[in-house]
């Protein structure tokens, strides 16, 4: 069983930069591959990011590319995701969710989820 609770969002302008941090309970963090995601206002989830368990592997969507950047530390059981060059279609709701082994860019495909937290960019 994993738990995991997202911290790091808010409001801020277009052009700003966030980091978001998920700190999951557990032992065996590092077994697990995790991912990012996120769900605007009557849109459906989407994927932004994922790291395999070791960390040495990563994927992002095209719409987040070269702006984020996902990293975990195993020794602080955490997973972040650095938020740079905000734009206002990045606002939404951020969750961070855990699988064994490898990530996923499919959300159907991760055990455990945290509770989402909010990051708004204006205009």
């Amino acid at each position: 069983q994993v738990q995991l609770v997202e911290s790091g969002g808010g409001l801020v302008q277009a052009g700003a930069s966030l980091r978001l941090s998920c700190a999951a309970s557990g032992r065996t963090f590092s077994r697990y591959g995790m991912g990012w995601f996120r769900q605007a206002p009557g849109k459906e989830r989407e994927f932004v990011a994922t790291v395999s368990w070791s960390g040495g592997s990563t994927m992002y969507a095209d719409s987040v590319k070269g702006r984020f950047t996902m990293f975990r530390d195993n020794a602080k059981n955490t997973v972040y995701l650095e938020m740079n060059s905000l734009k206002p279609e990045d606002t939404a709701v951020y969750y961070c969710a855990a699988r064994e082994d490898y990530g996923s860019v499919w959300y159907d495909e991760y055990d455990y989820w945290g509770q989402g937290t909010q990051v708004t960019v204006s205009s």
